[in-house]
């Protein structure tokens, strides 16, 4: 396995990459509610879709970066000491364009290697069965692959993603239905059986009904199912949404950690330069001359 070394004034840094899951997750559960979706990619239906490198100091390893494989910008996530994550950045997981993850302090480095674009911070909130308190159910039903066409619509209404219905086979969704209509709906990112953790994410509300609490319940009931069999479950929301993180607290969330999740280009990449040219050209004289 090749490496690449760095010095700095008080270790040498090695960057390599790895598929070594037992080191990895040793690593990573340092802080399993921040590195949450990288413990549940180590799963088998996971891990062959993501890539790992590592960077190592005195034997041991100081940080991590883990990328997710699909459609660019693909998603990373980034852990540890700050000069590790940016070895492991400039020598072995180099993406040209990827939307990454990783806490402040870690900024600086990335920045080394990637030109980040503004974006609010994130927080990571986490529940437990001690701290769940379950909300109201207005008339709430678990979704089955069967619904993948109505509730893709919904989510068109929000953030444009699209589910396959084996998505909504493999996690969990829970759906509100209003004179038949879906109106709300709550499911999950990634579910580690292994590690007893999961993510919970595409929480959506119809514009129509909203402030009714939906959210709060779909939300709520997701979570119920998943603490049956997992010890943690944890989800992201905008710092720049009281609301959300108001409703996800009556649930019994906590807040854990802030971190940023940016797009991010790497710096040199002719193709990354030249979209930024090309959006740049695009964009209304106003934004453009703003930056």
């Amino acid at each position: 396995m090749a490496s690449v070394a760095i010095s700095r004034r008080d270790a040498a840094v090695t960057a390599t990459a790895t598929s070594d899951r037992a080191q990895l997750r040793g690593f990573l559960e340092r802080d399993r509610l921040l590195a949450a979706y990288a413990i549940c990619d180590l799963e088998d239906r996971e891990f062959p879709r993501t890539r790992w490198g590592v960077a190592w100091s005195g034997g041991s390893i100081v940080a991590l970066v883990m990328e997710y494989s699909g459609a660019s910008p693909q998603p990373l996530f980034a852990m540890g000491r700050e000069d590790g994550i940016a070895a492991v950045l400039r020598n072995v997981i180099r993406p040209r364009l990827a939307f990454i993850a990783a806490l402040p302090t870690a900024i600086p480095a990335i920045s080394g290697v990637y030109r980040l674009d503004a974006g609010p911070q994130m927080v990571r909130m986490w529940v437990d069965r001690g701290r769940f308190r379950p909300a109201d159910d207005p008339g709430l039903e678990r979704l089955l692959p069967s619904d993948a066409a109505e509730l893709n619509r919904l989510y068109q209404l929000g953030f444009g993603a699209w589910l396959p219905p084996s998505a909504i086979a493999e996690g969990v969704y829970y759906g509100l239905r209003v004179h038949g209509k879906l109106v709300a709906a709550a499911g999950t990112h990634v579910v580690g059986s292994t590690a007893r953790l999961a993510v919970v994410g595409n929480v959506l509300t119809h514009n129509d009904f909203r402030g009714r609490g939906y959210a709060t319940a779909v939300t709520g009931a997701v979570t119920a199912e998943l603490l049956h069999s997992c010890d943690h479950v944890v989800l992201n929301v905008r710092a720049d949404n009281p609301p959300a993180i108001s409703a996800y607290r009556h649930l019994g969330y906590a807040e854990h950690a802030r971190f940023e999740e940016r797009l991010a280009h790497r710096l040199g990449s002719p193709l990354a330069d030249l979209a930024d040219a090309l959006r740049r050209r695009l964009m209304p004289r106003k934004e453009s001359s703003s930056r």
